[in-house]
């Protein structure tokens, strides 16, 4: 099959190298990159993440319909009116994370993109990651039990630059990280019945009004689970979990980026032996099984897991544990 035409628009994100992993991938051939603030263009070709890409103009990426995909990496406040104008255009996208901050808009481009029975793909990191597919998997069989609490942290150290671009969002370092641990707390129990949130600038650094210092508690009737991020944890990366414990096992992921597994059964499920046991998993491409399961869905091989009114719920979730309007 003839690889399939990719373009992007947008390098402000952070995750917008990932451009290279639809380089790297057979399935794709990546067609180009716009970026229309002429100051964010001239960093990103001097930073190198962008090599062997041809640069295009927006109005090139749109008009051209040989495209069938394009990627949304934009700053977080231009990411909904870019992807509007992709499905607008015909075109299926992946949509970087936060689905911005209006959730009207984005309920709109995914009726939209319904409409015209196109794919949003949502670009949260751990969907695909092997140890969060293996506690699915543990879910999935019972071998957990009845699941009465999530435990989650992703933080790091945010610099000067980032978060003076952070501080403009009321939910700060919840709307920056801790939507990817959102994320995963909805596909679990889904939504929450009642979210409160606490925000708090705790640097006395910086005085740039971000939030960095965040947590989020979601009540579920037989469950709570919470959500902890900040902007300030040296080697946050390497502290980053997530727990789940149920009636029959617990499953703690740590680190996550990295991840290893270290989970309790209650009896036995061979391979695995009642009691703690640790399983080390490391390093893995975190983009690789994402850009896959895309080119699937695009030539009809498989259908989303992740539906319209999923991503919607997980929004809707970010911004309730962001102290961020719904209208």
């Amino acid at each position: 099959m003839k690889p399939i035409k990719y373009a992007q628009i947008g390098t402000g994100h952070g995750h917008a190298g990932k451009i290279a992993d639809y380089q790297a991938s057979p399935e794709f051939e990546v067609v180009g990159i716009a970026e229309p603030d002429e100051k964010l263009k001239l960093l990103a070709m001097d930073s190198g993440n962008f090599k062997d890409v041809k640069w295009l103009s927006v109005e090139e990426i749109l008009d051209n319909k040989e495209i069938e995909i394009v990627g949304v990496e934009t700053n977080v406040g231009e990411l909904l009116d870019t992807a509007e104008k992709c499905v607008n255009a015909g075109f299926h996208i992946h949509l970087d994370k936060p689905a911005g901050t209006s959730l009207p808009q984005f309920k709109r481009l995914l009726e939209t993109a319904a409409s015209k029975h196109l794919i949003v793909q949502m670009g949260y990191m751990y969907r695909y990651n092997p140890a969060v597919k293996m506690l699915k998997k543990f879910i999935e069989k019972g071998w957990l039990g009845e699941i009465f609490e999530i435990h989650a942290v992703m933080s790091k150290v945010v610099a000067e630059d980032a978060r003076k671009e952070l501080a403009q969002f009321e939910g700060g370092m919840m709307l920056e990280l801790g939507c990817h641990l959102i994320d995963l707390v909805v596909g679990i129990l889904g939504a929450p019945e009642k979210v409160t949130p606490f925000l708090q600038h705790a640097s006395t650094q910086y005085d740039d009004g971000l939030n960095d210092n965040t947590l989020a508690v979601f009540e579920y009737p037989n469950a709570f689970a919470s959500v902890k991020s900040a902007g300030l944890e040296v080697e946050g990366f390497k502290r980053r979990h997530f727990v789940v414990c149920g009636t029959r096992g617990t499953f703690h992921i740590e680190p996550l980026d990295a991840p290893n597994v270290r989970f309790a059964l209650d009896e036995p499920h061979p391979p695995y032996q009642k009691g703690y046991q640790d399983i080390k998993i490391g390093n893995y491409k975190r983009y690789k099984e994402d850009v896959e399961e895309l080119a699937r869905w695009i030539r009809h091989q498989a259908d989303p897991p992740f539906t319209y009114e999923h991503d919607y719920l997980v929004q809707k979730t970010v911004l309730q544990a962001s102290g961020m309007p719904l209208d």
